[in-house]
């Protein structure tokens, strides 16, 4: 690998025999590691059974180049990726979808700002300086801020294609050392870091600070937990602001219309809104991107006409000179958050080519009317329509504020789903609306909280003025915090200098704090009601994780390898190790099926129902399903079956995508046949026929290598019941007879077992608190993160198995 500061993988001292080949593999596929935990990007998709499994599997290049084949559409077409984060070459036709949603989705926001931008800028009548002032700094903050940073920059600050400050956190962790990883992920694949000197000495010594100092590791943290909690707190405020502001019109065309009446309308429409949202953001982007573009384009005409009719001469304020002292902002940060649900390239050009020119004339427009009517600064966008257009402009903000409302609903959506997977939040249902892109979910209980909170804000501030006050300072902060830790990804991730980092910083850093030295001041007068907000939202979030990160120590203190659980006595009869009693193990009629939560050692339900019970069936099978980030997974790709220590026990993971069924009435059945197949696989010393054995269920299992004397234990199925380190060598020397013998005895126990009995054996883990070794406050926090769980926690009478056939064993740890 010629990638600076790159990794190796590090899978334990006997899986040395592999590592240059698995060097070699990775060079060819050129996906260049740049330091940190690079190739972490695709261990979710490597398969447990190569790395970390029970026995130490001699894992072969062949194998290793299969598993990296499902991940292959992370990448380019030729298979490669750079430095910079990975971002998959969309088809064309898909990339105009895309661009085209996201204009109904990301756009509505900042695109209804002209209705109200110089209304809120302005107290009183602007002097020609003044308004020349503040379009300056709409018209530089729109290209500075929008266009360089956030477009062309911050854009490419991605997470897997994930947007956000989490997502740029998550990014930050992946190169660099400064955060605790998921045991079930992290101990897949191990890589460490091996010097090439390619580094700048600069970069690494600021990775250096960052990955020892705690101080640092806290700060980071802190910044990203309230990055995301300020988000989530502006999308209460966001689209009772919009709606209000457009339903308030209707005073334009009757005064005597009541606050009551534009406030029971403006929740009518957002409670409308909300109950739309399990449609899918496919479908409400395809529906409301129509509205977007007329609106747009409406506003772009009525600049055009105002800028020809009135004083033409506000085109000065392209000057810097004006950009005086007035500074407002509004909706960008939803550019970054969407970016999950969109892709980089569709943002980027649905933003140049259409919406920025489009406000860009929209303001400049305005400005020429109030240039010559200052009146018109309270109601910029009804006093500026031209003759003959006032009514369709109204059903169309109105229309429009309703979409903007919809770019908060999805970064909330996004946003969370990302604090979901990093385990800062717990795991709540949630619902992927498209079977093409992984990024657009719909979560319900988020949709329902956020109709009640955006309804109540609604009824209690009554109207913009009120609104505003507490709007906005969420967004500037959120602005400042992007800048702060898109630098580090600069330095981190893409190396670049770290002076020309500064230079870059620097100016928009001064920018992002004068726009929130000047929302500050609005705290005293409702603004503090939404960092109070994102203040609480980002404690449960950090609670949560301190709690997980406690849950993970107390199960790791518990895990094991099954040739250290289960033993051969002298007498040939199993038996618990003596470290658990060495108590002799009844055999069970029947087949079960152990639900494994982690997918590598012993699953933790398997080693509780040995020794509650001293018992264990006549053949077992781990059961682990692994989601990956794409809808579907292929038949041929989904499964994998390895042996055990013990005989007649599997383990199979079943990889799937987030649109494919897998827990079923019918799943016994599934397992049996992936794991008869496997069986088979190695019948007379070849592989089974691959056509043959797809004829009922579409795909055979893969089983870690192609002949039953090139590995050992967990990386192939082999009718061995010894140590897997004596397999390779008891099978050569094995007649064909032997061999084939061995298999149909597997095959007889299998077919058996499942005619006679099924049972599903679920595990329940119920958390306790250690009250002598935690203080009052950390008793507090890991009370509150035990209750968090238990009310959170997936039901067992949810799953789509056979009640009947169920077993529930609870067992519990200490924290």
């Amino acid at each position: 690998m010629s990638a600076p500061d790159a990794h190796r993988l590090d899978i334990s001292p006997e899986h040395n025999t592999a590592t240059n080949s698995l060097r070699k593999t990775w060079s060819r596929r050129s996906i260049q590691s740049h330091d940190g935990m690079t190739l972490a990007a695709t261990e979710k998709e490597v398969d447990e059974s190569l790395f970390g499994a029970d026995d130490g599997p001699n894992v072969r290049e062949s194998d290793f180049r299969h598993k990296q084949g499902l991940t292959s559409d992370r990448y380019s077409k030729d298979g490669s990726s750079s430095g910079m984060p990975a971002h998959a070459v969309l088809p064309r036709l898909n990339l105009i979808r895309l661009a085209y949603q996201s204009t109904g989705v990301i756009y509505g926001d900042i695109g209804t700002s002209p209705l109200y931008v110089y209304s809120s800028t302005f107290s009183d009548n602007p002097s020609h300086v003044d308004l020349l002032g503040a379009l300056s700094i709409i018209i530089w903050s729109l290209t500075l801020i929008v266009s360089i940073k956030y477009v062309c920059i911050v854009l490419s600050a991605n997470d897997e294609g994930e947007g956000g400050t989490f997502a740029m956190y998550s990014l930050l962790s992946r190169y660099s050392h400064i955060t605790k990883h998921d045991p079930k992920t992290a101990k897949t694949v191990k890589i460490k870091r091996y010097r090439t000197g390619d580094i700048p000495k600069s970069n690494f010594t600021i990775r250096s600070f960052l990955e020892k100092s705690r101080v640092a590791h806290a700060v980071l943290k802190a910044l990203a937990v309230f990055g995301v909690s300020l988000i989530l707190a502006d999308s209460i405020l966001t689209p009772a602001q919009s709606v209000l502001g457009a339903v308030q019109g209707l005073k334009v065309i009757n005064e005597s219309i009541s606050r009551s009446t534009i406030v029971g309308v403006s929740c009518t429409i957002l409670v409308i809104l909300f109950l739309l949202q399990p449609l899918g953001i496919h479908r409400l982007g395809s529906a409301f991107a129509p509205i977007v573009i007329v609106w747009l384009t409406f506003n772009m005409s009525f600049g055009i006409y105002n800028l020809v009719k009135h004083d033409w001469t506000v085109l000065k304020a392209f000057s810097p000179y004006f950009a005086g002292n007035f500074f407002d902002r509004n909706g960008v940060e939803a550019l970054f958050a969407d970016l999950g649900a969109f892709s980089a390239r569709a943002v980027r050009i649905s933003w140049l080519v259409f919406a920025y020119p489009c406000l860009l004339l929209a303001y400049i427009g305005q400005a020429a009317y109030i240039s010559d009517d200052p009146t018109a600064y309270s109601n910029p966008f009804f006093k500026t329509v031209p003759p003959g257009m006032f009514y369709p402009s109204l059903v169309l903000s109105i229309l429009a504020t309703i979409v903007a409302s919809q770019a908060m609903i999805t970064s909330t959506f996004q946003l969370l789903s990302q604090v979901m997977n990093t385990s800062y939040f717990p795991q709540i249902t949630m619902i992927y609306t498209s079977t093409t892109f992984h990024g657009q979910v719909y979560i319900p209980m988020a949709n329902w909280l956020m109709m009640i909170g955006t309804v109540i804000v609604t009824a209690v501030y009554s109207n913009t003025t009120k609104l505003g006050h507490a709007y906005g300072v969420c967004v500037i902060l959120v602005t400042f915090i992007t800048t702060c830790m898109v630098s580090l990804v600069a330095i981190i991730v893409w190396r670049l200098n770290w002076l020309l980092v500064l230079a870059i910083w620097l100016p928009f850093a001064t920018l992002d704090g004068l726009y929130l030295t000047s929302a500050l001041t609005k705290l005293p007068h409702g603004a503090w009601f939404t960092v109070l907000l994102a203040v609480i939202l980002g404690s449960i979030f950090v609670l949560w994780r301190y709690g997980k990160e406690q849950q993970w120590k107390s199960e790791d203190i518990h895990r094991c390898e099954l040739r250290h659980l289960v033993v051969e006595g002298a007498d040939g009869r199993r038996r618990m190790a003596e470290k658990y009693g060495g108590a002799e193990l009844t055999t069970i009629k029947g087949f079960g099926i152990f639900f494994d939560k982690a997918g590598d050692t012993v699953p933790t339900v398997y080693e509780e129902f040995l020794r509650k019970f001293e018992a264990q069936q006549e053949v077992h099978v781990f059961l682990h399903l692994r989601t990956l980030s794409k809808p579907h997974v292929p038949l041929e790709d989904r499964y994998t079956v390895s042996c055990t220590s013990v005989n007649n026990c599997y383990r199979l993971i079943i990889r799937h995508g987030y649109n494919d069924r897998v827990v079923s009435p019918d799943l016994a059945k599934l397992v049996h046949e992936q794991t008869r197949k496997a069986i088979l696989g190695f019948a007379v010393g070849r592989p089974v026929t691959i056509g043959e054995s797809r004829e009922r269920s579409g795909g055979a299992p893969k089983t870690g290598m192609d002949d039953p004397a090139g590995g050992s234990g967990e990386a192939s199925v082999c009718p061995n019941t010894g140590a897997p380190s004596t397999i390779s060598s008891e099978v050569r020397h094995r007649t064909v007879e032997e061999f084939d013998a061995a298999i149909k005895r597997r095959v007889e126990a299998l077919d058996k077992a499942f005619a006679t009995q099924v049972v599903y054996i679920v595990g329940k883990e119920h958390l306790r608190l250690i009250c002598g070794r935690n203080n009052w406050f950390k008793r507090m926090i890991l009370g509150t993160f035990i209750w968090m769980r238990e009310n959170t926690r997936a039901k067992i009478a949810k799953m789509e198995v056979p009640v009947e056939k169920l077993v529930e064993v609870g067992f519990v740890r200490e924290i």
